[in-house]
C-alpha cells in the first residue's frame, strides 16, 4: 500500500542526515495543514487569488515529499485566472485535501 509520499527527494536533499530529515518532516507537518485549510477557505469563499497563493506556496513542499498533486495544484492556480465557478474546482480541491491528509497521517505515524 502506498503511503502517499516518498522520501526520495528528501534523502537526496539531506544527504542521508537523519536529523535534517526529521526537521524537514516536522516543518512539513507544521506548515502544510494551515496552508491547506487556508486554500480550502479561499476556494469556499470564492477567492481565487488567495487560493492561488496557497496552492503556489504548497507546491514545492508537495513535490519535495513526492506527493503527486502537481496537476491538481496547477488546476487550482489556473482557476484563479479564469471566471469559472468555484463548484467546478471543488472536486479537485477535495482530491488534494484527501491526498494530503493521507500523506500527513502516514508521515505522523512514521516519524512520531
Amino acid at each position: 500500500m502506498s503511503k502517499g509520499y516518498s522520501l526520495k527527494h528528501v534523502n537526496e536533499l539531506s544527504g542521508g542526515d537523519n536529523e535534517f530529515i526529521a526537521v524537514l518532516v516536522q516543518t512539513f507537518l507544521e506548515e502544510i495543514p494551515p496552508d491547506l485549510d487556508s486554500m480550502v477557505q479561499a476556494v469556499n469563499s470564492d477567492n481565487p487569488q488567495m487560493a492561488y497563493q496557497y496552492a503556489h506556496k504548497m507546491k514545492p513542499n508537495l513535490q519535495l515529499f513526492d506527493i503527486d498533486l502537481l496537476t491538481q495544484i496547477k488546476q487550482i492556480e489556473a482557476w484563479s485566472k479564469t471566471k469559472k465557478a468555484k463548484e467546478e474546482i471543488i472536486p479537485i480541491l477535495d482530491h488534494i485535501v484527501s491526498t494530503v491528509n493521507g500523506a500527513l497521517e502516514n508521515l505522523k505515524a512514521d516519524f512520531n
